[in-house]
């Protein structure tokens, strides 16, 4: 990992200006361009705070809904958005590969980097929707808001290099991703608390690292408490996730190429 970090930071300007071009290119031909970054996720809590407020009650601790399932949309949007990216960001540069030189890592990591900053403008929506709901903050609490989305960034990033060089040779990729991503959803504390799920199966729930994160989200920010002993299983899974990952990656960049 140490050999992945100072390849990105001997290539940060070509890194910053990839994820630039890629948040140029998104949006530059759009109608009401950057402004889809909190239409998209409203537009969803909308349609959920309807079903779960009014047809199927789901009980929240007497928190609005809308902003109980925001708070968990935000970063599983960012999960699904940069998997997404990250799984074409090779196939989807191959001639660049061909012709010169550079870290290939570089392609799918600023992937990431151009959804977080979709992340970011959603979180300073977050804080609107805390002031509107009258949401009291912990702000020692809030400090370990950087810490989630480390260990979710290493998870993200992980599973990203694994998936973006496996796409390479195996095209269908792409669609098992769809449909992992929508049990990977409703397996998530996303639309319900995890107070929903039985204490005789949270010991297995928690294996889903995204479970951790979420509720630790939850956690910090509408219950102002420090995650609990749970996410020691999230910081875990990412950790072997991204050390697997970037393994993965750099053992068969080579052969990109050779696939054309």
């Amino acid at each position: 990992m140490i050999t992945m970090l100072r390849s990105l930071i001997l290539s940060r300007e070509l890194l910053w200006a990839w994820a630039g071009r890629i948040l140029r290119t998104r949006y530059q031909q759009t109608a009401i361009g950057g402004l889809w970054i909190v239409i998209q996720p409203l537009a969803t809590v909308a349609v959920f705070s309807i079903i779960f407020t009014y047809f199927v009650p789901v009980a929240t601790g007497g928190i609005a809904y809308p902003i109980f399932s925001y708070v968990a949309l935000v970063p599983w949007t960012l999960l699904a958005s940069s998997l997404s990216d990250m799984t074409e960001s090779v196939v989807g540069n191959m001639q660049l590969i061909t012709k010169i030189y550079f870290p290939r890592e570089i392609l799918p990591v600023s992937s990431v980097l151009a959804r977080l900053m979709d992340y970011l403008v959603s979180i300073g929506l977050l804080a609107g929707m805390l002031i509107w709901y009258k949401v009291s903050v912990n702000f020692t609490a809030i400090l370990f808001l950087p810490v989630v989305l480390l260990i979710q960034l290493a998870l993200v990033t992980g599973l990203g290099l694994i998936l973006s060089a496996s796409n390479v040779f195996y095209r269908d990729i792409r669609s098992v991703l769809t449909l992992v991503m929508q049990l990977w959803f409703y397996a998530s504390p996303i639309i319900y608390p995890i107070s929903m799920v039985p204490e005789s199966l949270r010991s297995v729930y928690f294996l889903n690292p995204m479970a951790g994160i979420l509720t630790a989200y939850r956690d910090i920010i509408l219950d102002g408490v420090v995650p609990g002993p749970y996410l020691l299983i999230s910081v875990i899974e990412a950790s072997i996730v991204l050390i697997v990952g970037y393994w993965f990656f750099k053992r068969i960049e080579h052969q990109f190429a050779d696939v054309i």
